[in-house]
């Protein structure tokens, strides 16, 4: 049974939710391909409705030492923060069509000419429903979130497997300017530019470090499909952001012996291009 749709989602979301699925009823929408769509159904799931969360979020300003390597924590904190919120948002909808989880979850960020400061963060997933009724929730009683492909999902499910959460963690960073007497001595030269590297590496580890503790709270075995994406965001061209995110996912009840079938072989039908 569905649960009452919460009030702080806009008015055309709420109305959006009432005529879905809710209940097992009405028609669904899904940004599933084809296949990834039947992935999902032959592994016991059935789609409830695409479900999303949106936050446009003034970013702040900070500038970063032109010498110096470091972290610009507050764009840190922005660039998290608005995402969480358009996560909770996400899971708010998923919620109120009674589902189970979220499959294909995807994060995006646009920006718009309404200030240089504002960018508004997306998600956007197909909520799913276990059709055995069996439970699918993680201990905090929410939907499961997962960016795994249909297929990739089929795979971890068979294979006793279930994901726990979305996991993800992130870091603004600035790298040092290069100084005048060190672009000198290194004309002509092939160096490292340790500066460079040393910057890059730090801010990585710093987002991998926090996916990682996202993933220890909700008592993850580990995480899958890791992406390590970087992006500017409209900032000077010395501050990149590193943002790493990955399912968790935790081996599901009674599942110990994991059975992973072996490839088959698949032949195309043409002979190629244009055949």
């Amino acid at each position: 049974m569905a649960s009452n749709p919460p009030s702080d989602l806009p008015a055309h979301a709420l109305e959006r939710l009432r005529t879905g699925r809710a209940g097992g009823k009405g028609m669904f929408t899904s940004d599933l391909t084809v296949n990834e769509f039947l992935c999902v159904r032959a592994c016991g799931f059935e789609p409830l409705g695409l479900v999303m969360g949106s936050s446009i979020y003034h970013i702040g300003y900070q500038r970063g030492s032109w010498n110096q390597n470091q972290e610009l924590t507050v764009l840190t904190q922005a660039t998290y923060h608005a995402r969480e919120l358009a996560m909770t948002r996400m899971e708010e909808e998923a919620d109120a069509l009674g589902a189970d989880g979220i499959v294909g979850v995807r994060l995006d960020v646009n920006r718009y000419e309404w200030g240089p400061g504002l960018a508004e963060f997306m998600a956007v997933g197909t909520a799913v429903r276990a059709v055995a009724g069996e439970g699918w929730k993680p201990p905090h009683g929410k939907p499961f979130t997962s960016d795994l492909s249909g297929q990739d999902f089929w795979t971890l499910v068979q294979t006793g497997y279930r994901p726990l959460a979305l996991v993800m963690g992130n870091c603004v960073y600035h790298i040092a300017h290069q100084g005048l007497g060190q672009w000198m001595r290194q004309v002509g030269q092939n160096v490292e530019m340790t500066n460079f590297t040393q910057g890059l590496y730090d801010a990585r580890e710093l987002a991998m470090e926090r996916m990682e503790a996202e993933a220890t709270q909700v008592q993850a075995q580990g995480i899958v499909g890791v992406r390590l994406q970087e992006g500017s965001h409209g900032w000077e061209s010395h501050i990149i952001e590193y943002f790493a995110v990955g399912t968790a996912v935790v081996t599901a009840p009674g599942a110990d012996a994991h059975e992973v079938k072996p490839p088959q072989l698949v032949l195309p039908l043409t002979d190629g291009p244009g055949a």
